[in-house]
């Protein structure tokens, strides 16, 4: 594989997470706009932030398969993997220690890996 073709994918990946975190920050406002003023349950709260992760990972899922044109579903695939490999290596940071439980862990992967996945699907 020729060095500008390396180059070129590697620019298709993270445009594609930047779409997938620019995302997520939207709706999060939206999120925590609609906690503050109408004082939802935490149920709600958890989906909605759920819904935000597949939303997310749909985008960048989208995003990379419209440019990549093959293997649509393995690069989605890939953008909400490296999406949820972020995410908790942000949570890590932030607070030094994974504070969730093994099934919280395996639902947010299933969830991310499996809305990139569908995004490259549909794109």
């Amino acid at each position: 594989m020729r060095r500008k073709d390396v180059g070129r994918k590697v620019m298709w990946v993270l445009k594609s997470l930047l779409a997938s975190y620019i995302v997520t920050g939207i709706l999060l406002l939206v999120l925590t706009f609609l906690v503050y003023k109408f004082k939802l349950d935490e149920q709600i709260v958890v989906g909605g932030i759920v819904s935000i992760y597949i939303i997310s990972t749909f985008m960048g899922g989208f995003i990379i398969g419209k440019l990549t044109e093959v293997k649509k579903f393995l690069w989605g695939m890939g953008i909400g993997t490296i999406y949820v490999l972020l995410l908790f290596a942000i949570s890590y940071g932030v607070y030094r220690e994974f504070n969730t439980n093994g099934l919280n862990t395996v639902s947010t992967i299933i969830l991310c890996v499996g809305g990139g996945t569908l995004g490259g699907m549909l794109s």
